[in-house]
């Protein structure tokens, strides 16, 4: 298993350290096919921009990301305490095409196969996670 982890605060920090994180996971693991490294990194940076652009607090929301790779799955866990964001977290449909908001999270949706949210001792935890192709193994 090959494992990156990184705190991170908001504002000043962005999605740059997230980015930084998951090259480095992929040079170590060449063997994750593109289109799901692709697939993967796109949820993840979405998750991750929306927690930066959208969470409240009254002081800097605070974020701890983990990232996991193994022979068959790619899995991120991040926790951020911000206030609970007041969202439904079931299956969501893409808006239509001329909505200005609310395709993050569908998007993620569509991107990965599981993808929760709860709240843990004050804090939001976000997971996603998605089964790498069979060719991978």
């Amino acid at each position: 298993m090959t494992e990156r982890a990184l705190t991170f605060r908001t504002p000043p920090d962005g999605v740059d350290l997230v980015h930084a994180a998951l090259t480095s996971l992929w040079k170590e693991r060449g063997d994750i096919d593109e289109m799901d490294r692709m697939m993967f990194e796109t949820a993840l940076i979405e998750l991750a921009s929306n927690v930066i652009q959208h969470a409240t607090s009254s002081t800097a929301v605070v974020c701890r990301l983990e990232v996991t790779a193994d022979d068959e799955v790619l899995r991120a866990v991040l926790i951020d305490s911000a206030d609970p964001p007041g969202i439904d977290d079931g299956p969501r449909r893409m808006p239509d095409e001329f909505a200005e908001s609310g395709r993050g999270l569908a998007f993620i949706q569509a991107l990965v196969d599981e993808f929760e949210h709860h709240r843990a001792e004050g804090r939001n935890v976000w997971t996603i996670s998605k089964r790498r192709s069979v060719a991978d193994a």
